[in-house]
């Protein structure tokens, strides 16, 4: 699974979020609108951070959201969520997050390369406040292709 292509309903840009279960939710609708998942699928990412902590804030403001593959994922997906105001997650070194990804693919296997390609994208020190920063979805396209991060 390389990076699924990011359709405009699965970015949303300056979003608000109350706190991080409602960050999580922006990111699983966006996946639920571009018709990548169900419902269900955003109540399981919630729940492995209930389950396992906020080990999801992979870095200083980054969250990627996800759960293991199931009938809840239709198609490989990913979603950016930019927000307003940072949120905490609970983690130690990495809050508050701003930018939040929704990421689900149909194997495990695929699940792994995305996660290894959007690690990739990040290794860009830069990559993650551009992000925050982008005011239109082909800013945060180019920004995950490697792009437009000056």
């Amino acid at each position: 699974m390389s990076l699924p292509a990011l359709a405009d309903r699965a970015i949303v840009l300056h979003a608000r979020a109350a706190d991080w279960r409602d960050a999580i939710r922006l990111a699983g609708d966006a996946l639920v609108d571009s018709g990548c998942t169900t419902a269900e699928y955003t109540e399981a990412m919630i729940r492995m951070v209930d389950d396992h902590g906020p080990y999801i804030v992979i870095a200083p403001g980054l969250a990627l959201a996800h759960a293991r593959p199931g009938p809840e994922v239709r198609c490989d997906g990913l979603s950016v969520v930019t927000l307003a105001e940072p949120v905490e997650f609970g983690h130690a070194h990495n809050d508050p997050v701003r930018v939040v990804i929704g990421l689900a693919g149909v194997a495990a296997d695929g699940h792994l390369e995305a996660v290894a390609e959007l690690a990739n994208a990040f290794n860009d020190a830069a990559a993650i406040p551009a992000l925050a920063a982008a005011t239109t979805r082909d800013a945060v396209r180019q920004i995950l292709a490697g792009e437009g991060v000056a």
